[in-house]
């Protein structure tokens, strides 16, 4: 037999061998994966390479998350490298033998095609059921599009513009008789658990006179430091809900080992106060059903929008301020959020300051998407939904099973 990860002769234990290598290799990738995204510079996954367009293969998401949709894409191109690699070496063996042109190796790539062929049907068959939609889960949800330029958002020019917009907007999207209004990740950038600070703002006034619900992007305070937070505000202009941002970026939000490198390293963020991140166990509750939310960075991290589907997250809200970067990173961004409500089959409501603020299904088609640096208002029926997919059952599971396989398959070819 030859050596496990060296190429070999002909015969069923090399083909067993290369077998062995991929799996190998996959698991071990899966497995990075997985360690590289408990921490705080995961930007992001293999599998995102499918996002947004690659939907059957995406579906995949549903079974064991981003590592179903990596392990998927490792194998194959894995399963190519080895075809490519025994053609080299027969070529190789037939000028050695001057036997030129005698060596077709395209029965090599079956493999690699056909592995191909059958993830993208199992991933079409989970895309291709039907969006039951149960008879009143519908909600009708607004989304305010600010475009405030981050380099006047907190002074005073920017604050008003801020409020002018973000009032003009929820009073015309109360008029059309929504039942929520959503706004971006720190639209109204002022402290807003801070009851006499927001009774004295015209979007609050608003509230109270329209009474429909809505979703804030602001500031809340933790002892002497602040939070990016996301609160639900009734029509009596009470906080009725609150979802802190868990993962803060890292420079532009905090400074990793701030005691140390905190007088070396001016944070990228306008922000004069110390953010602290959010609980890893919170949850949000609305007069509708609780809600799956993440804010900006916490959409690249798949486990935070698992766990609250699984404790009984029914919709999907994502706010974000990207107006710092290119027109590449919105649309990597919006890749994101069509992966987490793919994976956690729910609907998804997108709204960010500059762009892109969307409406997404289930399924991860986009129903509508804002234009870049405009202003905008809109609203979509979405539906809530109950489903569980086994990666929101289960998590991901993928992972350390290939991890078991791979170091039995090695056993095995060993001896």
């Amino acid at each position: 037999n030859p050596p496990l990860f060296m190429g070999g002769g002909g015969g069923g234990s090399s083909k067993f061998s290369v077998v062995t290598r991929v799996l190998i290799g996959t698991a071990l990738w899966c497995a990075l994966e997985g360690i590289w995204s408990t921490g705080s510079l995961w930007w992001t996954s293999l599998s995102y390479t499918q996002s947004p367009h690659n939907l059957a293969i995406l579906h995949l998401g549903q079974l064991s998350g981003p590592s179903a949709v990596t392990a998927a894409i490792v194998a194959v191109n894995g399963l190519i490298a080895e075809a490519w690699i025994e053609g080299r070496r027969k070529k190789e063996e037939g000028r050695r033998k001057k036997e030129e042109g005698r060596n077709n190796n395209c029965i090599s790539y079956i493999l690699p095609a056909s592995l191909c062929l059958i993830l993208h049907i199992a991933g079409w068959s989970l895309y291709d059921r039907p969006l039951m939609q149960e008879a009143g889960t519908s909600l009708k949800i607004g989304i305010i599009q600010g475009n405030i330029p981050n380099d006047i958002k907190f002074d005073s020019g920017g604050w008003l513009r801020a409020l002018e917009g973000y009032t003009a907007g929820y009073k015309q999207l109360a008029d059309r008789k929504v039942d929520a209004v959503l706004l971006p990740e720190t639209a109204l950038p002022f402290i807003w658990t801070n009851e006499y600070q927001r009774s004295t703002l015209s979007f609050y006034q608003a509230i109270l006179e329209r009474g429909v619900l809505a979703w804030v992007g602001g500031f809340g305070q933790e002892g002497d430091s602040m939070t990016n937070s996301l609160l639900a505000i009734d029509k009596t202009g009470k906080i009725i809900s609150r979802y802190d941002k868990l993962k803060l970026v890292p420079l532009g939000e905090y400074i990793p080992f701030y005691e140390i490198l905190g007088g070396i390293i001016n944070r990228l963020s306008p922000l004069d106060a110390h953010l602290v991140p959010g609980n890893s166990k919170q949850l949000f509750d609305t007069p509708f059903g609780r809600a799956i939310v993440g804010i900006c960075y916490d959409s690249a991290f798949a486990e935070i929008f698992r766990y609250q589907a699984a404790n009984g997250g029914e919709f999907m809200l994502t706010t974000s301020n990207n107006a710092h970067y290119k027109p590449p990173m919105l649309a990597q961004h919006h890749a994101l959020d069509v992966m987490r409500a793919i994976e956690t089959d729910r609907w998804a409501v997108i709204a960010t300051n500059t762009g892109y603020s969307a409406f997404v299904n289930p399924h991860g088609e986009t129903v509508w998407k804002s234009g870049i640096n405009t202003y905008e208002v809109r609203d979509a029926t979405i539906y809530r939904r109950q489903t569980r997919t086994l990666y929101v059952q289960r998590g991901d599971w993928l992972t350390p099973l290939l991890l078991g396989l791979a170091g039995l398959m090695r056993l095995i070819v060993r001896n």
